[in-house]
């Protein structure tokens, strides 16, 4: 591979890693190519990219992001593919726990494809010990809809009051206008 091939490549990932809000570095190379492709297809199937690269690609790519990325040096050994994601800063950690689930990975066995890092939102995360952790980060939207939630629920009850505040006193009005009357 040529140094302009190299620096390609480079140029690619670091565009990847500027246009995703979150990936993921996971360590697949134990697996079978048959899990392997059920993999592959299940990050298709949810809108995610899974791709291998070479952990000196990832790191010179890295470098490019304006941010302190030295923590991940730790997730930088062995084999390493990169799960990108768009949507939200968890939905890789929740198909790496489906994808578990599905393989019936047993008590005392390390599921495959280990998580060995992650980069949620210019946050880092080491090991596979984050994996729940992960899972449970709201993305941008769920937030969004909490807050908009929030800020609607003080207008609906103010509102919610003077309507029947309303009825109530146009109750009593009435009741007084016809006792006067009679």
């Amino acid at each position: 591979m040529t140094r302009e091939e190299k620096q390609t490549l480079v140029d690619e990932l670091s565009g990847k890693f500027q246009s995703h809000n979150s990936f993921y570095i996971v360590d697949a190379s134990v697996m079978s190519v048959a899990k392997i492709n059920d993999f592959r297809r299940l990050c298709f199937n949810r809108g995610m990219e899974y791709k291998v690269y070479k952990n000196t690609f990832i790191r010179k790519a890295l470098d490019t992001l304006g941010h302190d990325t030295s923590e991940m040096d730790a997730a930088l050994k062995g084999s390493s593919g990169v799960l990108f994601s768009s949507e939200s800063g968890s939905a890789p950690a929740k198909l790496l726990r489906d994808f578990y689930k599905a393989q019936a990975y047993g008590r005392g066995v390390t599921p495959k494809p280990v998580l060995k890092g992650a980069y949620v939102d210019a946050s880092i995360y080491i090991g596979a010990d984050q994996l729940e952790g992960l899972t449970s980060i709201k993305g941008k939207q769920e937030l969004l809809g909490e807050l908009i939630g929030l800020l609607q629920s003080p207008a609906k009850n103010v509102i919610s009051a003077l309507q029947s505040g309303g009825n109530k006193l146009a109750g009593i009005l009435k009741t007084l206008s016809e006792k006067e009357a009679a």
